[in-house]
């Protein structure tokens, strides 16, 4: 092949890269953008959780998400690397950290440490705290008036702060919202864990069973935080349920996964 031949063939491909590259990587950019978000919920035999019929009904392909139940066997065995958020939901705190058994709790921790996100509603919020023998320590919050845990059931109004409209709901700042024994959630003293961000508090209550009238109000509804790499997110009140607001959940499930 002569000189000419050989420049003539080198300005081919040069001009059709050119061409080609900016769509390869406008279909790369597209599959990047359109990839779902991983979504971990746990769940086991005598829970007492509806999360793995609640979540997957709007956490679903169609909205960006992909759900899968996980088991403590599959944390046990380091599974949680497969997905980008773990979820732990309703129930019972100290019955999910028994489930988890201490090698499932270390599991969870270097998840989120690593980078993973954790969301927790109700009793996922107790279990991610750092109040109890079996919390995981992964967000520097106690539990308020701890001794009326059992407070009851009932509607009540969360009102979002400025960084929670800005993460959760840029449509409105007030919701009615189902609670149900959530933990009231305040700030601890852990010097080894960042202080949180609340993200939306209690304007009402709920005191049954001997629980103050007005120590429900004021305290923090939803917060977030940081665990080495990853995400943590808390919900004491149930937007999951059928009533909603899903959206909380939705956009809390997303800001966890996404990464600095």
């Amino acid at each position: 092949m002569s000189r000419v031949s050989q420049f003539l063939l080198i300005v081919f491909c040069l001009t059709l890269l050119s061409v080609l590259q900016p769509e390869i990587l406008a279909e790369e950019n597209k599959a990047e953008e359109t990839a779902p978000v991983r979504v971990a919920i746990f769940d086991f035999p005598g829970s007492g959780s509806l999360g793995d019929e609640s979540l997957p009904r709007f956490l679903t392909p169609e909205n960006g998400f992909q759900c899968t139940i996980i088991s403590p066997e599959e944390i046990r065995d380091g599974q949680l690397k497969n997905f980008d958020v773990v979820i732990m939901p309703g129930g019972s705190g100290s019955g999910q950290a028994k489930a988890l058994k201490p090698e499932g709790r270390a599991e969870v921790r270097k998840f989120v440490k690593n980078g993973g996100g954790y969301v927790g509603i109700c009793a996922g919020a107790y279990l991610a705290s750092s109040h109890y023998k079996w919390s995981l320590d992964i967000i520097n919050a106690r539990v308020w008036d701890r001794s009326h845990w059992n407070r009851g059931k009932s509607n009540v109004t969360i009102q979002l702060t400025p960084a929670g409209s800005e993460v959760l709901s840029k449509s409105k700042s007030k919701y009615n919202i189902y609670y149900s024994n959530g933990p009231l959630l305040v700030p601890d003293n852990q010097t080894d864990l960042p202080g949180y961000e609340v993200l939306a508090t209690f304007e009402s209550g709920v005191a049954r069973n001997g629980a103050p009238a007005e120590a429900m109000v004021g305290t923090h509804a939803i917060i977030r935080s940081k665990f080495g790499s990853g995400r943590v997110i808390c919900f004491s009140p149930h937007a999951e349920f059928k009533k909603g607001p899903h959206s909380l959940i939705a956009s809390g499930v997303y800001w966890a996964a996404s990464q600095d």
